[in-house]
């Protein structure tokens, strides 16, 4: 059997012209971010989910310049990126519904997978979807830290405990009614 090979290597970034790392924000980091740190490197992780928060994503060229910013190699920003949930390459919609489907989140209330059936019925996608109108993701996530209160999903930053699936429609038909926020980087959708 042969392994599919990506050619990383000579893969070519898409970049757009403004960066995505702004001076406002490379401000900030060094002001308010850095001095929290005894390493650079340990400044990563808030910084990504600065540029998360404000792009909906971490594009390949946004890690490029976290790279550059921190003295770091862009393999350490990409690690870190493809390794924890909450980041993604693609652009996620406006609202991210993170269902936690550990062990605790299944077995306890209606469990997980009941949860995310439910959202996937509502918002007619599978998990690792976004909605046609950029509105909605919905993402399964291995464990939100929150076993005693399972089980629970994040909506954005927000978590929600306890929920059963009257619940999670109540959260939906909130996110349904609220102004689709204007977010930096709103663009295509996956």
């Amino acid at each position: 059997m042969a392994w599919p090979t990506k050619p990383s290597g000579t893969m070519q970034i898409e970049r757009r012209s403004e960066p995505y790392c702004t001076d406002a924000m490379k401000k900030r980091w060094t002001e308010r971010v850095l001095p929290m740190y005894a390493t650079r490197l340990g400044a990563l992780m808030p910084i990504l989910h600065d540029v998360q928060h404000a792009y909906r994503h971490v594009p390949h060229q946004a890690q490029l310049e976290v790279a550059q910013f921190l003295g770091i190699s862009p393999a350490e920003v990409l690690d870190t990126v493809s390794f924890y949930d909450e980041f993604t390459v693609e652009q996620r919609g406006v609202v991210t519904i993170g269902v936690c489907h550990s062990i605790a989140c299944e077995q306890c209330g209606c469990g997980s997978k009941a949860l995310l059936e439910r959202a996937s019925d509502r918002l007619g996608i599978v998990p690792g979807e976004t909605t046609d109108d950029g509105r909605f993701t919905l993402i399964a996530m291995d464990c939100l830290g929150s076993c005693d209160t399972a089980p629970v999903a994040l909506f954005n930053e927000t978590l929600h405990e306890n929920l059963d699936v009257a619940a999670l429609d109540r959260l939906i038909d909130e996110a349904c009614r609220a102004e689709p926020a204007h977010a930096a980087g709103h663009g295509g959708h996956h």
